[in-house]
């Protein structure tokens, strides 16, 4: 008897979740939004006016490392350099926890912890001002968990008021460049604010 009851059950269980993937399933996968769609080539949009405040150019190639991304800036300092982000082959705890004790030999011992308040990212930050009163910015990661973060050990070395400088440049040039908004414009068309 409880052995019908366990079968009736798990029959109920899976024509319940079978259904409600049908009822949940969309009629219509989104592939566009705000006039532009996926697996396009961006080149086929006219409508684009300028770059972001950073470009970002991917290296590899480089001894220790697995792979590389320098950040430079488009508008207060073009072409300069202005964040390094260095993934280290190795990504184990084991070596982060080597690389931890360089850094602290190195940079001084008692740098900031940097990371979540999970564990599942662990960082420690360093800061320091070079011979021009630049504010640098140095982060040691450890990350095998949080998929929104880069995966195994990264070094972060920045400018952190630079980058700030590059924001606001690009924001005073949109302002300069933005015309007034019509009251057309603002008025929702849903078609146009929904993924298509």
């Amino acid at each position: 008897m409880i052995q019908k009851i366990v079968i009736l059950f798990w029959t109920f269980a899976l024509i319940a979740v079978s259904t409600a993937g049908f009822a949940a399933a969309d009629p219509q996968r989104p592939l566009s939004a705000g006039g532009f769609t996926l697996g396009t080539s961006i080149n086929d949009y006219s409508f684009i006016s300028r770059d972001n405040f950073v470009k970002e150019v991917i290296v590899s190639d480089i001894k220790g490392f697995r792979k590389g991304f320098v950040t430079y800036g488009t508008c207060e300092r073009p072409g300069e350099i202005l964040r390094i982000r260095l993934k280290y082959t190795d990504k184990s705890y084991p070596f982060f926890e080597k690389l931890l004790k360089q850094y602290k030999n190195k940079f001084g011992s008692k740098p900031k912890f940097d990371g979540d308040s999970f564990g599942h990212v662990k960082a420690w930050k360093w800061v320091f001002t070079d011979e021009d009163g630049k504010r640098v910015s140095l982060i040691l990661q450890h990350n095998l968990k949080n998929a929104d973060e880069s995966i195994g050990n990264m070094l972060k070395l920045g400018l952190p008021d630079q980058l700030i400088a590059e924001r606001e440049c690009s924001n005073r040039v949109d302002s300069q460049t933005q015309e007034d908004v019509s009251e057309e414009l603002l008025t929702p068309e849903w078609d146009v604010l929904l993924p298509q």
